[in-house]
């Protein structure tokens, strides 16, 4: 997704540019099948001594090419020292006494896909893979095409370590592994970015908004100076009053440019710096209007 650059020359487009980026991350979605990671109820019961323990937990995750459907049975470890059940002869040590049963299985040493295998073609109605050990319970959905139906769901190695030394010691372990709920990492990251992109608009408009009265304040105070500063300098300019006589009255002299009227006796007149003169009535609200000389420009704050 490409930056949207916002400037404080367009505020009143950012709501439409919102909206547009929105529905442009809607549209962005990736299509959620085979997507969604679904979690695992993990319904844990064996027997210490006289007492029936029972733990239920959603500390698993189905695997992406798993059924999702209940299934229950005794829990069996790979015979021999070696858990993960990569060699095809491994043999599994169930129970008499189950009628059905879930291979317990380390992940590594060879695919996901071979191992599930491996336990189903020894009668397995279900396989539990336990994660790396430093993982902690950390899980993730595997990737196993070509298991056909066999339900197989991931957990994390400190409960599979729990697992795996009740049934070492004998302990009888049977778990019921029921459907949990679906979850979308993808459609998170999308919200996420949905929402730290609303975050930083309303950031904006809340900076904008805080920036703008200064700015207006700012500018309205430079031209009050502005405006102050040129009434001073139009006060300093030399004014006279015209009398019979004056030069200035003569047929052949110009009249004020400002007005276009002659001047007559009696008319008071400002002489600026550049020494044009004008009806002080004309050039005063011309000069606080403009600041220059109608005729040369002369700025009459910078003489």
């Amino acid at each position: 997704m490409s930056l949207l650059r916002i400037t404080p020359s367009a505020p009143s487009s950012v709501s439409s540019r919102l909206l547009r980026i929105s529905i442009f991350l809607l549209l962005s979605l990736p299509d959620s099948k085979g997507k969604a990671i679904w979690t695992a109820h993990l319904n844990i019961t064996f027997q210490v001594g006289n007492r029936i323990i029972s733990e239920l937990g959603e500390s698993g995750v189905f695997g992406n090419h798993s059924p999702l459907e209940r299934v229950s049975g005794a829990v069996v470890l790979p015979e021999g020292w070696n858990q993960n059940a990569c060699n095809p002869m491994t043999n599994f040590s169930r129970p008499e006494q189950a009628d059905s049963w879930l291979a317990l299985i380390e992940r590594g040493g060879c695919t996901f896909t071979h191992k599930i295998n491996v336990a189903a073609e020894k009668g397995a109605n279900g396989v539990i893979i336990y994660n790396y050990p430093g993982t902690g319970n950390k899980v993730f959905p595997m990737s196993h095409q070509g298991t056909e139906n066999i339900v197989a769901v991931m957990i994390g190695n400190l409960k599979g370590m729990e697992l795996l030394h009740l049934i070492q010691k004998g302990v009888y372990v049977t778990i019921i592994i029921e459907v949990g709920r679906m979850h979308m990492p993808w459609l998170s990251h999308y919200v996420m970015s949905l929402f730290t992109f609303l975050a930083a608009t309303v950031a904006y408009l809340f900076l904008y908004c805080a920036w703008r009265p200064r700015v207006h304040n700012a500018s309205t105070r430079r031209r009050r100076q502005i405006k102050a500063d040129v009434k001073k300098a139009i006060g300093q300019l030399q004014l006279r009053v015209l009398k019979e006589g004056d030069k200035e009255l003569e047929p052949n002299e110009d009249s004020c440019v400002v007005c276009f009227d002659i001047y007559k006796p009696q008319d008071v007149v400002r002489i600026l710096t550049c020494k044009h003169f004008f009806h002080k009535a004309c050039i005063d609200p011309w000069l606080l209007a403009h600041r220059t000389c109608p005729m040369c420009k002369c700025d009459i704050l910078k003489t």
